[in-house]
Formats: structure tokens, C-alpha cells, sequence
């Protein structure tokens, strides 16, 4: 239970639970009748209610639980050609809107389904290319302050809501996009691109943490690392930020 809430707001949840639980232990032990009258019928509704606040850790749970055994990547039947091409045409559209100091995300689907976000924002089903990315985010269009969510190599959806990261769970202060990135990233395996509108700068978020500050040529070989199918790719040592 504590490597699914270390880092969160969750932590201090856990610890109150804890205490509450040896006090009904003490209480028992030292035959309180009326504390221990209290805590035996307050049970169901204290297990009710760490149900509900633990709630985001309890389905990361289950979404890795459920990804045991799993075989291959939704992207492991594209042709790698096919793959290539999409990871330039994205990075060729981050590096110009980077340029022009234009926000955006951009979500790659991995084997977390994405449906409930993709229903949020508007369904495309069309290819990837970079300017159709740089049309999607270009500013004050309807769909700009939105994520695109990227299933395959096809647009799923833009103009999507993410769930943004909890002020506790950041160390650091960070904008709306980059909140929405990293909550996502926390939530699912997905792999979010982020750019900033303020510094131009490209951030990955991936499994809670964040890579800052990249270039193309590390933009790609980021994203091939998680991303390419089939292919057996040695992840490269990044200094991955929480």
C-alpha cells in the first residue's frame, strides 16, 4: 500500500488510518468497553470511507494487477515504418510550437485505455501529422487548450480534460498543462508531451515524473524508449524528475 501512495497527499490519509487503528487496538486490549463500543460500529463506514479517499491508488492498483501477463503493446501490429514516421511528425510539430512559445499536450495511449478522457473533447480518428498538430494547438482555435490523445497511430480525440496532479504531490509550482500531464501520468502509463507556452520548453511526464527541458533529438529517443512496438529497446538513463 505504501509504494502506491509514496509521494502523494495520500501518505497522511494512510498514517491517521494507522493511528485510529491502534488506538481501537489499545482500546480493546485494555478493555475501554465504550471506545471499543465506538470503533466496532464505526468500522464499516471507516472501511467506506478508505475506499473512497483512496480511491485513485486503488485503481492504479488494479490497472497494474490487471497489466500482469499482459503481451505486447497496442502499438506492437503497426509497422514500424508507419511508427517512425508518426514520432517525426509529432516531434517536427512540438519543436515548431515550442519555437512559437505555444502550449500544448500530447497524450500516447499505452495499455491504460483512455476512453473516459477521450470522451471529454471532440473525436478526430485521423492521422498524425504535424500540421494537423500545429492546427489543433494553434492559439484561440477551439480545441487548443485541450490534449490530444494519440491510440495507435491515429488522433483519438483533442480538445480532451486530464485530471490534474494534487497541489501535495508536486514539489515544485507548475502550471495547469503540466499538472494535467503529470495527473494523467500518475492515473495511467500513458506518455504525455508537454509544452510550455511561458518557456517554450518540451517536458515529458511518464509514471508520476517528469523530463524536462528536452531537445528533439532527446524527444525522440524518449519517446521511441516507451513507446516503439516490437522492436527490444534499451530504455536510456534520463533523469526523470517528480
Amino acid at each position: 500500500m505504501f509504494l502506491l501512495v509514496r509521494g502523494t497527499q495520500a501518505v497522511q490519509l494512510l498514517v491517521g488510518i494507522l493511528l485510529l487503528g491502534l488506538v481501537g487496538f489499545a482500546a480493546t486490549l485494555l478493555n475501554l468497553r465504550l471506545l471499543s463500543f465506538i470503533f466496532r460500529n464505526a468500522a464499516p463506514a471507516i472501511l467506506i470511507g478508505v475506499i473512497v479517499l483512496f480511491q485513485p491508488e486503488i485503481r492504479r492498483a488494479l490497472d497494474q494487477f490487471g497489466r500482469i501477463g499482459f503481451i505486447g503493446r497496442p502499438l506492437a501490429h503497426y509497422n514500424l515504418q508507419i511508427f517512425n514516421r508518426m514520432i517525426e511528425d509529432v516531434i517536427r510539430a512540438t519543436s515548431k510550437l515550442a519555437q512559437r512559445f505555444t502550449g500544448a499536450l500530447i497524450v500516447f495511449e499505452k495499455e491504460t485505455g483512455l476512453e473516459n478522457y477521450a470522451n471529454t473533447g471532440i473525436r478526430i480518428n485521423g492521422e498524425v501529422t504535424a500540421e494537423f498538430l500545429e492546427a489543433i494547438f494553434f492559439p484561440n482555435s477551439p480545441l487548443h487548450d485541450g490534449a490530444v490523445i494519440i491510440r495507435g497511430t491515429q488522433i483519438l480525440a483533442a480538445g480532451c480534460v486530464l485530471p490534474l496532479a494534487e497541489e501535495g504531490t508536486v514539489r515544485e509550482r507548475m502550471g495547469t498543462r503540466h499538472r494535467a500531464g503529470l495527473g494523467l501520468s500518475m492515473q495511467a502509463d500513458a506518455v504525455v508531451v508537454i509544452l510550455s507556452e511561458e518557456l517554450g520548453q518540451i517536458t515529458v511526464a511518464h509514471e508520476g515524473k517528469l523530463l524536462r527541458n528536452l531537445d528533439p533529438d532527446r524527444l525522440r529517443q524518449v519517446l521511441t524508449s516507451l513507446l516503439q512496438p516490437r522492436a527490444e529497446v534499451h530504455p536510456p538513463r534520463l533523469a526523470w524528475r517528480r
